[in-house]
């Protein structure tokens, strides 16, 4: 059954309820309050910054408790009243400036625990956890096995859970929409071409064999279709307790992916190509910018560099069998936007 045929009476009572969502002043986050409110939900948001909720996010139908979601005192008033929690929150790099640290494990691992303990303590039995496609507790980098670990405290949770792993997010306010805008004008480093990460492959077949440097695939997903997902996992019954991997329909290399963007996005330059950087001489050279202060000089940390090089592709059976629909393809989706970028 696809959502479109949802009965006028589930409406009805879903319209009463009420959602809790971490993380929604962000860009996935943004799209899923919309997308939720459309289906009649109420919706209770908890940020530290009020002024940027109410510039992103609509007023009518949202709620905003301000605090932090690490303080059991804010997520209770976060909880109060709803039927149902998404965790949204994650981040793609570390900082260590000035402030509070923002690391992987307080972001992803003590988050999604204080999340997960507040609803068994106040009753919010339906959650749904916004992971990452191939997260693993052996993954290559910090970021996976945070992810993993954030996972863990779901699944091992009492409460009806469902866990969405999105590969690649896309949409016009993404941050990688923006910097790929940058790329494919020659507007933004590295200006003359347009980089991604490789893997090294080695030839076993004889003793210190060749290097063969292999271009990674990608499905990329459009951020409405992650949304939607979020929303059908919450209408739908049959999601809980299960894992759901989200990608586009459309399946490329990278450097496929490049020059579409190059070829789509306004100011493209039909000059510039995709280059690849080897991924471990990238990583290494990150971990040692990193270790002597230096990391955030480079557009990227040793976990990316290392993520970069594998494969973000999946099967989409499951969520077509579920969850009933199909993510868009990358050049449709993209399509619909790139005047705007």
């Amino acid at each position: 059954m696809t959502d479109a045929g949802t009965n006028a009476n589930a409406t009805s009572q879903k319209s009463q309820r009420t959602v809790a969502v971490a993380g929604a002043t962000g860009f996935v986050g943004r799209t899923v309050v919309r997308e939720l409110l459309s289906r009649g939900w109420a919706v209770r948001v908890l940020t530290r910054d009020r002024a940027k909720a109410a510039r992103v996010l609509p007023k009518a139908g949202v709620t905003v408790i301000v605090g932090d979601v690490l303080e059991e005192a804010s997520v209770d008033s976060l909880l109060t009243g709803a039927a149902a929690c998404v965790n949204l929150v994650g981040i793609l790099r570390e900082s260590r400036g000035e402030g509070v640290a923002s690391t992987f494990e307080r972001a992803h691992t003590r988050t999604t625990r204080m999340l997960v303990q507040r609803c068994e303590a106040m009753g919010v039995a339906r959650f749904v956890q916004v992971s990452a496609l191939g997260v693993k507790d052996d993954g290559v980098s910090d970021y996976q096995r945070s992810k993993w670990n954030a996972e863990q405290a779901v699944r091992k949770s009492s409460l009806r859970w469902t866990v969405l792993r999105p590969g690649l997010i896309h949409g016009r306010d993404s941050e990688f929409i923006k910097l790929a805008k940058g790329w494919v004008s020659g507007h933004e480093a590295p200006w003359l071409f347009m980089p991604y990460f490789a893997r090294e492959v080695e030839d076993k077949r004889v003793p210190l064999g060749p290097v063969e440097f292999v271009d990674p695939k990608i499905a990329p997903i459009a951020v409405e279709d992650v949304a939607r997902a979020i929303a059908l996992s919450l209408e739908k019954d049959a999601t809980e307790g299960e894992v759901y991997n989200l990608v586009g329909s459309q399946t490329m290399t990278w450097p496929q992916m490049l020059r579409h963007l190059r070829d789509t996005l306004p100011g493209g330059n039909a000059g510039i190509e995709p280059m690849a950087v080897p991924s471990t001489p990238a990583a290494i050279g990150a971990m040692v910018a990193g270790r002597v202060g230096l990391g955030f000089m480079l557009p990227f940390d040793e976990g990316m560099a290392r993520m970069g090089a594998e494969d973000s592709t999946a099967s989409l059976d499951k969520v077509q069998s579920d969850l009933g629909f199909t993510p868009a393809p990358f050049s449709d989706s993209l399509a619909r936007y790139a005047a705007a970028v």
